[in-house]
């Protein structure tokens, strides 16, 4: 059967950051107020637009990866057994995650349709190897809104590891017609500047910034932190989708990216390097 074609609107990837609808320093700690208005910005952004939605793992999913080791190569000697029920406890805590965001996406007013990673990915030695992309295009055609999240995949080399929402976001613009991606975070974007006091925005995302981005001191990120969106946001550039980093804290910035504004935040846009 031959694969679904692609819908006739615009594609918007947005990636809602485990940062901002989690308490990320606290174990599984939601932040339901701010996550049900980034759902209602969604749901207005979605009525020109068609969205696929991402979400990271915040404090449900990372301390426990961290604890099992899900994003590294297993130990010498360690036993296979239990980096796999490793991997099952934190894909199950990241599910309550993901069903606070599906209820409050329905509490908005959309027809969300659930896409977990696990079913539809997996690594190499904590690489994505292989993604199948129909069932977005399908939910897409059928007027649902696709929604992934970084999940716990099996993995060719470790049994299994990390495949983070931000790789998804990239292998979604490579499979499919994506104009914009959207990450939206706790902050307003990369910032530069001293580690205490004024810091600001980078407005545009170069290999120079990546270069002199440094973690994020005191918070559980097995994903690449600040510098893996970066690059993951270059990536996405050069395979052909503008990309930007927003803060989920202002009102109503999120609906204005989608629908395909300009908004304030760093970009990476389509075709530089």
């Amino acid at each position: 059967m031959a694969s679904p074609a692609a819908p006739a609107r615009p594609i918007v990837v947005v990636k809602l950051g485990g940062s901002v609808i989690t308490r990320k320093r606290e174990i599984e700690r939601l932040r339901p107020k701010l996550l049900a208005r980034l759902a209602a910005e969604v749901a207005e952004g979605g009525r020109s637009r068609s969205v696929v939605l991402l979400h990271g793992a915040g404090s449900f999913g990372h301390p426990g990866a961290r604890r099992f080791g899900l994003a590294r190569p297993p130990a010498p000697g360690s036993a296979r057994a239990e980096r796999v029920r490793g991997g099952a406890i934190v894909a199950t805590e990241v599910r309550r995650l993901h069903l606070a965001v599906l209820r409050a996406l329905v509490a908005a007013g959309t027809a969300p349709a659930s896409l977990p990673m696990a079913g539809l990915a997996r690594n190499r030695a904590g690489v994505l190897d292989a993604l199948d992309t129909t069932p977005f295009v399908a939910a897409l055609e059928r007027a649902l809104l696709p929604v992934s999240f970084g999940d716990v995949v099996p993995d060719l080399a470790w049994d299994a590891s990390i495949l983070s929402a931000d790789t998804i976001a990239l292998a979604l613009v490579r499979a499919m017609p994506v104009g914009r991606v959207v990450f939206v975070s706790d902050v307003p974007g990369v910032l530069s500047g001293p580690a205490v006091g004024r810091r600001t925005v980078v407005p545009e995302i170069t290999e120079a910034t990546v270069a002199g981005l440094r973690p994020a001191p005191g918070v559980a990120d097995v994903t690449g932190g600040i510098r893996g969106k970066a690059e993951a946001m270059r990536a996405i550039a050069a395979a052909g989708a503008d990309a930007v980093l927003i803060s989920g804290l202002t009102d109503g910035a999120l609906a204005r990216a989608i629908r395909g504004e300009s908004v304030y935040g760093s970009w990476a846009h389509a075709g530089s390097r």
